[in-house]
């Protein structure tokens, strides 16, 4: 979702400058190599997971639908947008910025457009559907059907689509909107998870009440509420990593815009910041095999097989 240009920050000329060359470079070898070796466990990792998950019968069909749109984003920007982005930081370090190269940041910023900005909205989406699984209760099943999530997913598509043309007819209106919708999604997350654990809360308190009064339920079959919690501290794991990996590009990016710097130190950041965002599809595959009991089982179980056909 990050828009990674090098080539419109005079980034060229600030690194032909002799008394900052020896260092910079440095720190561009590090990353070009960071993204690779990233690009590398976010492929095989979510190529595994995507395996796994059709193995998962516990979670909603809408509900594993949207995991798996976010491990194919998480699956396909390691295996497109951040090769691109490694290559780009090395054509840098060899200083061959030409028309060629032009091309290829356009290219590897519109997939990043494109695949991160799916994987944000859809990871808001989860949120959402928790928020929706507790609120709605007997009418969630009704509510969050397959066909409407078939569709949302879609509209993540297109948008994510859009974000990527508007890049290449407008570059400042392109990285407002993207910044814009990225901090919004993202607060949309964090206001769900507030509004789940608020909920909790007072059910949790109403219940005791009806204990220590002996009253029956009120009617209607309840939520699992024990099992529906496990489900929220896993899920929101991955959403905090997510948060964590994005708020420093999102910030950075601000800066930039609102104080037009464009100095070596702030570009470095920036990098380091978009190689942060690349790091989220790569830590993903890990928070669902660690927190997700189901997805755990089926990924051992599925690498079990992969072991067994590769050594008959």
């Amino acid at each position: 979702m990050a828009n990674f240009t090098l080539q419109d920050t005079n980034y060229t000329s600030e690194v032909n400058q002799t008394e900052t060359s020896t260092w910079l470079t440095g720190v561009l070898v590090f990353l070009a190599a960071l993204n690779i070796f990233l690009a590398i466990t976010a492929s095989l990792g979510n190529a595994l997971i995507l395996v796994a998950l059709r193995k998962v019968t516990s979670l909603h069909p809408p509900t594993k639908l949207l995991f798996r749109c976010l491990a194919s984003t998480d699956l396909f920007a390691g295996f497109i947008s951040q090769p691109l982005f490694a290559f780009a930081i090395i054509a840098r370090i060899e200083r061959k910025a030409n028309m060629n190269f032009q091309y290829l940041d356009e290219g590897f910023i519109v997939t990043g457009f494109i695949l991160c900005g799916t994987s944000v909205l859809t990871s808001t989406a989860i949120s959402v559907d928790r928020l929706f699984a507790l609120l709605l209760r007997l009418r969630y099943r009704n509510v969050v059907t397959l066909k409407r999530t078939r569709s949302l997913i879609a509209c993540f598509l297109v948008t994510g689509a859009s974000s990527g043309l508007i890049y290449l007819w407008n570059k400042s209106i392109s990285r407002i909107a993207v910044n814009f919708f990225g901090v919004i999604s993202l607060i949309t997350s964090i206001f769900c998870y507030a509004k789940i654990y608020l909920t909790l809360r007072q059910q949790q308190t109403r219940v005791q009440v009806q204990v220590s009064q002996r009253e029956p339920n009120e009617g209607g079959i309840p939520l699992n509420i024990a099992r529906y919690k496990k489900t929220v501290y896993s899920i929101a794991w991955v959403q905090v990593v997510l948060v964590a990996c994005y708020i420093p590009y999102f910030i950075v990016s601000i800066l930039r815009l609102s104080v037009m710097s464009n100095g070596v130190s702030i570009e470095v950041v920036y990098l380091a910041t978009v190689t942060q965002i690349y790091l989220n599809s790569s830590l993903n595959p890990i928070l669902y095999c660690w927190k997700i009991a189901d997805v755990r089982k089926a990924t051992k179980d599925t690498i079990s097989q992969v072991c067994f056909l590769f050594l008959q």
